[in-house]
Parts: structure tokens; sequence; C-alpha cells
């Protein structure tokens, strides 16, 4: 007996009394409660988008003075002119809420994470955190869209200064930053942008970090090079502005072509294992179009980037940026990262761990306090999602495919998220109006998201249980957990194996609450808890059965990472993939979402993409897509000395704070200036070299 064909024949056995046992029990759906009232919630300042940057060449530029003598007129170094390109990017002052900055100074981070290295276009992390933000730059830019209003929202023109549609919208023609150069003074041009599509992005061996496909940017996708500094998108659908979303972070950061392409096997005989772990955290001075690049790595204390001298962006005075000579990245904890900025001995923290909000508030409001500390809106959200896969992604044994045939059946699912208490969940986080009960879906934070689309199945535990006999799920060996039907995985327990994040305390305790509702359910769930890269690299190979994961900006802003929002190809969703060559075997529901998203993607009505998400999230919710667990805002904490913040940045939508509150052009004033430097008056040396020089 098949293990599809088993579950079918137990149902219908069943079916009569649990019919019974659902209609007594079974609540029914409703909409989402409202949320609860959060004054504390900053206010953000709307301004147009064209108001932010502008590429034109200045009379005259300027650099700081250590720079200069040491290294233009000892002659390590061209002038600053022509390190920059031929109109580089102008930040306007306008924009800048304290004006024109300063030369000096660092800003000093904690992260939790750990460098696998520097090639982030085959798939290794920096050690998040704001590392990758702070060396890469995309072809488009849309952290700080958080402050521009929705209906003039589009991508920033970043590394692509310009671009335009041809008459029937199926080319998009995008002209690059002309003359800009990577951090060793090396051009960068339409070589870098082919090499990181065409050996990366479209190479199935590679896997470039935040997950690029060729379908991240529509099904059929072609990119070619016109010219040094021009390269052409063709596009099945007629203009999918939508696509400009997906080529700013993290999906489409050209790696440097000249460095990498020693390692990658189309060009250096290697294997694919030797192109990814080719440029280890060891490797320094890795070339970077961002503002400051890798000088110095002490395995399990610290990361410093130091200054990039051929940074392709400048103020309206002509300084070059950024005007923040270093950034330190200490290796501690994610939790430390918060107690850290809060105690003053760390500058900068997202606070996304609910766990530290009332101790930080209350240090906070300290006025002596060293950092300041702001609450965004309920934007972090976190869901169970299952894997769907049965047709082989991640090669699951007899147990593990019994339980994406669970997986796939909304029965089931409805079971899951009834016996969630997400009130309870939150609870056990931190107690006050922080949390709000998520049932999945879009982040009540976007503008995209409708109360009144949003279906919500309430804590109904007996309800729950009727589900699960309805599916032919009984405990017929009385141990308190619901066996397979006779025939499937042996009629064993349902044990499911839940993948989680070790390095997030949040991630942990949600995974041990969902554990134990699980089991009032009767359902037995174990934790795989590993450290976030093997977490990524386990769900990427699909070897998990649940997974617990933190929203991503597919369901914080919608329009940025949007094919994610479903499988929309055969590696664009988190929690179904298709086996290599093989295609995405999709439920009733997906098929819609699918339909959804992609009309969405095609659509440039503001009124029709507002509805065909209304829709979207009616229908996922509907079906349990995935299963929401709770939501709550984030704060931004930083040092008070530092200048050049925007009002209400959130700590994350289109991406996180670190590229929010655009770092480049943080400064911080000449009499608060410490002395943290620990390379002071260097820049990176040679790629490959120790350390920095000077």
């Amino acid at each position: 007996m098949t293990i599809k064909h088993g579950f079918a024949r137990a149902a219908m056995l069943l079916l009569g009394v649990s019919a019974l046992a659902q209609a007594a029990y079974a609540s029914e759906p409703t909409v989402v409660p409202e949320q609860p009232a959060f004054p504390a919630q900053g206010k953000i300042t709307y301004v147009p988008r064209d108001s932010i940057i502008e590429f034109k060449a200045l009379p005259e530029y300027k650099e700081p003075a250590w720079v200069t003598e040491k290294f233009v007129k000892t002659g390590k170094l061209p002038p600053v002119a022509e390190r920059l390109p031929k109109e580089p990017m102008v930040f306007k002052t306008g924009n800048m809420p304290d004006g024109v900055g300063v030369y000096g100074d660092t800003m000093r981070h904690v992260i939790g994470g750990r460098p696998e290295g520097w090639n982030y276009s085959a798939g290794q992390t920096q050690g998040w955190g704001g590392i990758d933000i702070g060396m890469s730059e995309c072809l488009t830019r849309t952290a700080p869209l958080f402050q521009v209003e929705a209906t003039d929202v589009e991508p920033l023109p970043n590394l692509a200064r310009s671009w335009e549609w041809s008459q029937d919208g199926h080319k998009l023609t995008m002209h690059l930053v002309e003359g800009a150069k990577w951090s060793d003074g090396d051009p960068f041009d339409a070589e870098d942008v082919m090499f990181y599509w065409d050996d990366n992005v479209v190479d199935p061996n590679v896997s470039p970090l935040n997950g690029a496909t060729p379908e991240t940017f529509g099904e059929g996708t072609t990119l070619k090079k016109v010219d040094q500094y021009t390269v052409e998108w063709t596009f099945k659908e007629a203009f999918p502005r939508q696509h400009l979303y997906a080529m700013a972070y993290g999906t489409f950061c050209p790696g440097p072509s000249h460095i990498l392409k020693t390692k990658h096997p189309k060009y250096a005989g290697t294997t694919y294992d030797q192109y990814k772990n080719g440029f280890p955290p060891e490797y320094l001075n890795m070339p970077v179009m961002g503002a400051w690049a890798p000088v110095a790595y002490r395995p399990d204390d610290i990361i410093v980037l130091r200054r990039n001298p051929y940074y392709w962006k400048v103020d309206e005075a002509g300084n070059q940026l950024p005007y923040l000579n270093e950034l330190h990245y200490k290796l501690s904890t994610w939790a430390d990262r918060d107690v850290q900025a809060i105690a003053g001995s760390g500058d900068f923290s997202n606070l996304e761990q609910p766990e530290n909000f009332v101790e930080s508030l209350k240090r906070a409001a300290d006025e002596a306090a060293p950092s300041r500390l702001a609450f965004g809106a309920r934007l972090i959200g976190y869901n169970l999602r299952m894997n769907y896969s049965a047709n082989g992604w991640g090669e699951p044994d007899e147990r593990a495919q019994a339980v994406r045939e669970l997986n796939r059946n909304l029965d089931f699912r409805k079971a899951v998220t009834m016996a969630v208490d997400r009130k309870k969940l939150g609870e056990a986080l931190v107690k006050g109006p922080f949390t709000a009960i998520y049932p999945g879906g879009l982040s009540s934070g976007t503008s995209f998201y409708d109360r009144q689309s949003t279906v919500y199945y309430p804590y109904d535990l007996d309800g729950a249980k009727a589900l699960l006999e309805k599916v032919g799920l009984k405990d017929t060996d009385g141990n308190g957990f619901v066996n397979f039907p006779a025939g499937t995985a042996g009629g064993a327990d349902v044990q499911i194996v839940m993948l989680v994040n070790a390095d997030y305390g949040t991630d942990r305790n949600l995974a041990e609450g969902v554990v134990g509702q699980m089991e009032q359910l009767g359902i037995k769930v174990v934790l795989n808890s590993v450290d976030g890269t093997k977490r990524d690299a386990t769900q990427y190979a699909g070897r998990f059965d649940w997974l617990i994961r933190r929203n991503e900006q597919e369901l914080t802003s919608v329009v940025q990472n949007t094919t994610q929002l479903a499988p929309t190809g055969p590696r664009t969703s988190w929690h179904h993939r298709a086996p290599e060559s093989g295609k995405v075997d999709l439920l009733p529901h997906e098929q819609e979402l699918v339909d959804l998203v992609n009309k969405f993607i095609a659509s440039n009505d503001n009124a029709e993409r507002a509805e065909l998400m209304k829709q979207f999230q009616k229908v996922s919710t509907t079906n349990v897509d995935t299963v929401g667990l709770t939501e709550y805002p984030g704060a931004l904490i930083i040092n008070k000395r530092f200048s050049n913040i925007p009002a209400g940045a959130p700590i994350f939508m289109f991406n996180w704070a670190e590229d929010t509150i655009i770092r480049e052009r943080v400064f911080v004033a000449a009499d608060k200036q410490g002395d943290f430097e620990l390379y002071p008056e260097q820049l990176p040396g040679k790629p490959g070299e120790a350390g920095p020089i000077n």
C-alpha cells in the first residue's frame, strides 16, 4: 500500500466518527483580532523619491587629510578626483537629517554570527550583522524607501545609475556607473555584472547568499552585455518593474570578477567547493564596491573594515564618503549585541529579540544612557513552515515522506494552526503590548496588509484533535502521541523534525513553545537546532519536516523578493522546492498563490496590485500556507554620538537597519568623536595580503 493511499483509506474508515467530532469541537475561522496599541512606535518623515540622491560631477572633491598626505602625495594612490566615477552618486543635503558631516571615528557592531568567507556570490555568509551590506553594493537600492510614500515607491538607482524600457516593455536597458572602481582600483563594469549572472545566478551548481535564482528575475529572463557600462534585460512579461526590487540587496550584488574568476571552475579548472571556499575570512582586503573593506579578522574576536579609498559616492560639498573611517564587528552573541549597545561598549543594534525589550527600555530611559532606543512597526514575524515537497527534495526517508504527505493535507495544517496558542507564545517572550497574534501571510506592518482578508483559526485544542482524527491519526499505542496509520511508516508515532536557528534565543524559545503545544495535540516534535550557516544549508537542501523561520522581505515589504511569496520557480520558495531538474509539485492553493504573485509582478496598477495582495492574503491564510506564530516590533539602538540617523527608521523592512540608516553618510561630530580606531590612518592593502597598509 502506498503512503498516500494508506492515509486515504484510514481517513475513509474514520470519516463518520471524526466528522461528527469536528462539528462538535472545531471553531469557525474568523478575522484576525485587532492588534494592541503600541504608542512607542516612531514616526517616519516622508520625502519625495528624487530628494535623496542624484548623479552628477562636482567642481571639486575632498577626502580625509591623512589620505591625501600619506597616500596621494606619496604616490600610493591617484588624486581623489581620479578615483571617483565620471559622475559620482551625490547624497542631497536636504535629505540628510544633520547635513554635511565630518570625517573620523568608528561604528562598533557586535554580532553573533561567524564568517564562512567573503564569497557572497557562491553563498558564503560574512557573519551577518551588516557586514555584507557594508561591503556589497547592488544594481538598485531599496532600504531608504521606508521614507518614500507608497505611490512613489520604485527602487533607487545604485550601481545601475539609470534605466529605460523598450516601447513594448520586454527589454530593460541599464546604464552602470561609468568609471566606478573596486576598492583595489580595478574597474567595475558589465563584466562583473555578467559574471555574477552567468556564472553564479544561472549556474545551477552555485547558490548565491540570500537565494538568488534565475526565477528571482522572472521565468525565462535573460541578461546580456551591450557595452562596458550597459547591460540589457529581456523579460517574457511587459514592463515587469517589480523585478527592479530583486536587483537590490540581497539578490543582485555582484562580486569582484577579476578575483572570483581565479577560483571558479569555468575559468580556473577548480571544483565548485574550491570556488565557494576559496576566499576564507583569513583572505583579507577582499575587493568591495561598498564603503568599507575587510582588513583584519581574528577568530571568535573581531572583524575590522576600513574605508574604501575608491568609494564612488560623495556629499554635495564634494566630500568622498564614507565619513566613518572604520567598522568593527565583535564576534560574540546576538543577545550580547543588545547588551553592549545599551551599555555603550557597542554602538548599534537591531533590538529584535523581545526577551530583551523591557530591560533595554529601562536602561535607555536614563538620561545618562549612551544610546537611544526607537521602536518601529510590527515588522518582525515568525512562521512555522512545512516541507510540502512530495517528489524528492531533500531525499526523504519513509518517515519524512509520510510527514510531507501530512503537511500537504489541509485538515492536518488546520489542526496544527488551531493547536498553536499564539497569545501564550508571545507572552512567553515578553510581557506587555509588544507581541500580537499573527496567523501567517503578509506582515501587518506592510502597506499591502489587509486585516479583513486575513483568516484566523482560533486556538481550539479539542477541535484540532478532532481534525487529526479526521486525517486518520490516532494514538493506537496509548503513549499520548498519535500514530501513522497501519502500513505507513510502520504505524509509528508521528514524529516531526523541526529545524531551528540555534543562534537566536527567540527562535529557540518559540521552537520550544511549539514543541510543548504540539505535545498537547499529540504530535511529537524533535528539534534540530543548529547554527545559522548550518541551518541555511540544511534548509536549502530540503532536509527538514518543519522549520521556524523569521520573515524575510517578501512578507514585510511585498515588493522585495516577491517571487519568494510562492513557489513561482523550482528554487524560490523557502519550504517547497523541486529536486534537481524537477518541477515543484504544487498544491491547488499554491497554484493560486503563484498565479496571484505573477499577476502582481506583471501589474503596474497600484489599485490592482493592492487587490491582488488581498486575494493572496485570503488564499494563504485560509489554506494555512504557513503557520504564523507571533509578530512584534523591533527597535533601533544607536549611540547618541552619531548624526544623520533618519527619523522612524525601521530595523527591518526593505532591508536591515544597517542599510536603512545609510551608514556611508552617518557621522560623528568632531567634539563627540572617540578614540576607537584600531588601524588609524591606514587603508586596505592588496587582495589576499595581510592587514591594511599605512
